[in-house]
């Protein structure tokens, strides 16, 4: 007789690579005992997690670096910006509120010298422009109170200003962060960190009983290929000559796909020989994610053995399905 899978583990295992790459990948190694403690909390956390992403379908977060300032000039002007030429409240790393035109002046001169002296107008980035965003109906303070958050962990130790923007349709905060650190470390985020970002928002709404997830899209069966900052500026302008395709493609992304089909597979697996029917039903979810997901994904043959894996006659999920 076969031994019955750790059904724990192998959430684990491949839950941690469809929600954290990158960040917390478990390498392989004897899985933990069932009656370890850390063990079951971590895999009802992944359990969860999966709950959101293929039941409730929970929305995104997005975090977004949307530019930023190579002088005062321009991080002054984006101050400006955000804080609607001094009509929102402006809120500084140390929590303080400040409004009006004279206020953001200040600001700027705290900013020039604390630390390498910025000029009017340089070479180097010296300040990015972050966006945290949520859907219409969110309530925006709560979002107000987790970009707070967020910035309070991602951002220690370097200046920056927020504010909230709650008259258009999505609330979202702008977050304007000086590029170097007050011990002179400069931030210089790329695609993990941002993956990280949008990983630490998601949690700090979460706090607020907010549903909000950040998994990738592959893990979540998209291939949506959003356009760059720049190329909607130049669009805008009628100055965009070439668009492209408005999914992803290539050999990372077809990778990116098989493995996360990969580690759907494994967990759907995992939970139908489950002896506890919430996991069998979350199976059952998990093979019908699958069954829409693969439209997207364009992978026939993957998507062929999937199908076969999950819903062979008599199985645990084809009756899920089939009800």
């Amino acid at each position: 007789m076969s031994q019955a899978p750790n059904i724990d583990g192998v959430l684990i295992q491949w839950g941690d690579r469809l929600f954290y790459p990158g960040n917390r990948v478990v390498k392989v190694k004897p899985q933990p005992r069932l009656s370890d403690g850390g063990m079951r909390q971590r895999a009802d956390a992944i359990r969860k997690r999966i709950e959101a992403t293929v039941v409730k379908r929970a929305p995104q977060v997005m975090v977004k670096v949307t530019g930023g300032g190579r002088g005062m000039l321009a991080i002054a002007a984006h101050c400006r910006y955000i804080g609607k030429n001094g009509r929102l409240d402006i809120e500084t790393e140390q929590g303080d509120t400040v409004r009006g035109k004279s206020a953001v002046h200040e600001l700027s001169e705290d900013w020039r010298y604390g630390g390498s002296l910025i000029g009017d107008e340089g070479y180097r980035r010296e300040a990015f422009n972050i966006m945290l965003s949520m859907p219409r109906g969110t309530d925006p303070l709560i979002v107000q109170r987790a970009a707070r958050e967020f910035a309070q962990t991602e951002l220690a130790g370097h200046k920056y200003v927020m504010v909230l923007h709650d008259h258009q349709a999505n609330p979202h905060v702008h977050i304007s962060v000086r590029a170097e650190s007050m011990s002179g470390r400069r931030l210089n985020p790329r695609k993990a960190d941002l993956q990280r970002w949008r990983e630490t928002f998601a949690e700090k709404l979460r706090g607020y009983g907010v549903e909000a997830e950040a998994t990738r899209q592959a893990t979540r069966g998209r291939s949506v290929s959003y356009p760059d900052l720049w190329q909607l500026k130049a669009n805008e302008a009628g100055r965009l000559r070439k668009t492209r395709s408005s999914t992803t493609s290539g050999d990372r992304a077809r990778a990116s796909r098989t493995e996360a089909l990969k580690g759907w597979l494994h967990i759907g697996r995992a939970l139908a020989g489950s002896a506890n029917a919430r996991d069998v039903k979350l199976a059952g979810s998990i093979a019908i994610f699958i069954q829409e997901a693969s439209a997207s994904w364009t992978m026939q043959k993957t998507t062929h053995e999937a199908g076969r894996d999950f819903q062979r006659p008599g199985s645990a999920v084809d009756s899920q399905i089939r009800r």
